[in-house]
């Protein structure tokens, strides 16, 4: 126990032993921090007093410097006030000189000195102008620097108009024709350019022209642009259509009642440049003007034909129609290419106003070339010359298909403008339309004279020249039938009401419209046909005639293919003219009946119940009869070969076709009759009335009848 509490005695000195020695440490290191902590106290102090004092020297530098700095300061603003006021007073000073400065400048032009160091000069001119408008009105510096800007303005305004005279080249007709071969070749716009001017040129007058509006306040240089434009646009114009006569031998498409086709004067050498390029143009042209110069079955009818009717008297138009459908698209595409050209040196603004007066000399040109077209059909149409109406199909037919893109090209122009167009395509399909109507009316009113009517009943020559006419329609349908349905829009139209352009019109319409017109004139042609065939005094030529030309009427519509056109508006036309086929066919059978009266034994001059053998002994009268027979058909044979030879079947399968069927008819019955009366002895000279085999029968159809060389 005792020894318990030594050990616990022991443990609380040695702990009193460490607090001590632990208290005096902390008592030194508290000593330690006093004495620092009054060592900063003097540093603070010091430092106080320093910047103290440092403030102080300071706030006497301030009280010193500021004075000298703000003089300082109004000097330097005095000094540039004085710059500024000496370089103004240069500048208004060289206004008062301006005048000798750029006096002579403006006499010696922009050309000697350049256009950009003119127009420099020209801005400096200004400005001395705006400077005494606005500080010295009334003075002679204003009034001397007002002439010298008029002047420097003239000057400039000549040397617009001189740079466009002097540069300015109608576009060569082989670049065109260059352009319009690219497009056919191609199947669309090509980037073929039309170089106006140089580039250079270009750049120069819209300088010009930005100067001029902009510091000018003037457009009167617009009026050189607008003349100078619009005259090599026609000269263009005119230098394609010469490069073309002349290319075509002359005026080989100048189309006449009974001109050449229009390919036959075109002979261009193969390397002739633009050779192509009124290839495609033109393939409709030629179809029309083809059928002025003949009939494409003349040759069928060779031999037939009658040859004083077919005198017309001749009457050029000076309108080359392939040329003039050339010459269209050629305007459209020197409109495009000026209305590029002016997009360059015009300001926006006045681009349409002066674009409007550049193609309208241009459009007058071709307006009144169509115009003179119009006029030559409707001569020609009062002259009963209706091969001159289709000389407006190939221009109207072209014109329908550009005319939207020259739409597009002229809007923002004037309306007069942008009706020219359509005036013109109204005023030729009008002319068009009126043919058409007055054709048929000529086909009613055609005389039925006997001095007019073929005397071996071919084809008329009224139906040939009227399938020949349709014929040609039919490159034309849409054409011709929008013709006639504003034709008759136009007669139903009230006063004062907008018709419809001829472009719009529906093509499905204009298809029915031609196939009800193609109706009415096979029907007007065949009333006349039948009235004209009265006129024939043998009976039988009549049937023949019209067989001759309802059988020409189907061929030509098969051929044509025009038959599936009118069958869009009368399904029953090709059975129609079958039908009649067959029933003229049946009508001239009939010729032969005095033959068949003969040979078919109506009336048998023996019992046909008696054994014949050439034993058989006959009556007198029988014998008699039996000559009578021979004698009547010989005669009646010599009487058709006599007047049917004369008869023409132009057409070869049908000519051919009627000599079998006759053939069928005839020689069959003459067999049996010869078999059975030949062998009788009825007279002692047998060959006095056989006179014919059946061979010779059947060779005089085949070989001697509808031939009169025969």
């Amino acid at each position: 126990m005792m020894m318990a509490d030594m050990s616990n005695m022991e443990d609380i000195a040695h702990l009193k032993t460490e607090i001590n020695s632990k208290l005096e440490k902390e008592m030194s290191n508290l000593s330690l921090l006093k004495d620092s902590l009054k060592k900063s106290n003097t540093n603070t102090e010091n430092m106080l007093g320093i910047l103290t004092s440092f403030e102080t020297r300071l706030r006497k530098l301030e009280q010193t410097i500021v004075p000298v700095y703000n003089e300082t300061e109004n000097l330097r603003r005095r000094q540039e006030n004085i710059d500024k006021t000496m370089t103004t007073l240069d500048h208004v000073l060289g206004y008062y000189h301006i005048s000798q400065e750029a006096d002579m400048m403006i006499k010696d032009g922009p050309e000697m000195h350049g256009l950009d160091r003119y127009l420099q000069q020209m801005d400096k001119v200004l400005e001395a102008l705006n400077y005494f408008k606005k500080h010295n009105q009334n003075t002679v510096e204003l009034r001397d620097v007002a002439a010298l800007f008029e002047r420097g303005k003239d000057v400039l305004q000549m040397e617009f108009q001189t740079l466009l005279i002097r540069h300015g080249r109608p576009v060569p007709p082989i670049i065109i024709l260059d352009l319009l071969t690219g497009e056919e070749e191609l199947g669309g716009e090509v980037d073929v350019q039309m170089e106006h001017l140089p580039e250079k040129i270009i750049e120069d007058l819209s300088d010009i022209s930005r100067w001029l509006i902009t510091n000018g306040n003037t457009t009167d240089f617009l009026k050189n642009y607008i003349t100078a434009r619009s005259s090599m646009l026609v000269k263009s114009l005119t230098g394609l259509k010469e490069h073309l006569k002349a290319g075509s031998g002359g005026s080989g498409m100048t189309l006449t009642p009974h001109s050449p086709a229009p390919g036959a004067k075109f002979n261009r050498n193969k390397d002739t440049p633009g050779r192509k390029s009124i290839k495609k143009i033109s393939l409709y042209t030629r179809k029309a003007s083809s059928a002025l110069l003949k009939s494409p079955f003349d040759q069928g009818l060779k031999g037939h034909r009658r040859t004083g009717s077919d005198v017309i008297k001749e009457e050029q138009c000076e309108v080359d129609i392939e040329i003039y459908v050339t010459e269209l698209t050629a305007l459209l595409k020197l409109m495009q290419s000026e209305h590029q050209l002016l997009a360059q040196i015009v300001p926006e603004k006045y681009q349409r106003s002066v674009y409007d007066n550049i193609v309208q000399p241009g459009l007058d040109t071709v307006v009144n070339e169509g115009e003179t077209l119009a006029i030559y059909t409707r001569k020609g149409i009062g002259r009963r010359e209706f091969s001159t109406v289709l000389s407006i199909f190939p221009v109207v037919k072209h014109l329908r298909t550009i005319k939207p893109e020259f739409d597009r090209n002229l809007e923002g122009c004037q309306a007069p403008t942008r009706a020219k167009l359509a005036s013109l395509l109204s005023t030729l399909g009008s002319t068009g339309a009126k043919g058409l109507e007055e054709f048929i009316d000529n086909i009613k009113h055609d005389p039925d004279k006997a001095s007019n009517m073929p005397r071996d009943g071919t084809v008329h020559e009224l139906t040939n020249h009227t399938m020949v006419f349709m014929e040609q329609l039919q490159d034309y349908i849409e054409t011709a039938g929008a013709m006639l349905l504003m034709h008759d829009l136009h007669l139903k139209k009230q006063p004062g009401e907008q018709a419809a352009p001829s472009e719009a019109v529906d093509d499905r319409k204009s298809k029915l419209k031609l196939a009800d017109y193609c109706t009415k004139v096979l029907s007007a042609l065949g009333l006349n046909l039948s009235n004209k065939s009265e006129t024939y005094s043998d009976p039988f030529i009549k049937p023949v005639f019209m067989l001759n030309n309802f059988n020409y009427i189907l061929k030509s519509l098969k051929r044509s293919a025009l038959i599936e056109l009118i069958h869009l508006w009368n399904k029953d036309v090709e059975m129609f003219y079958r039908d009649q086929i067959l029933e003229q066919k049946k009508h001239y059978s009939q010729s032969w009946s005095r033959v068949m009266h003969y040979i078919l034994e109506m009336n048998e001059p023996m019992s046909s119940q008696r054994m014949l053998s050439p034993d058989t002994k006959l009556k007198d009268k029988e014998k008699q009869n039996i000559k009578d027979k021979f004698t009547g058909f010989n005669k009646e044979l010599d009487e058709i070969l006599r007047t049917q030879k004369g008869y023409a079947i132009p057409d070869t399968e049908l000519r051919t076709q009627m000599k079998k069927d006759n053939i069928e008819f005839i020689v069959p019955a003459y067999r049996i009759f010869l078999e059975k009366y030949r062998k009788l002895n009825f007279t002692k000279n047998p060959d006095k009335y056989i006179k014919y085999t059946v061979e010779n029968v059947e060779d005089i159809i085949e070989k001697k009848l509808f031939d009169t060389a025969a």
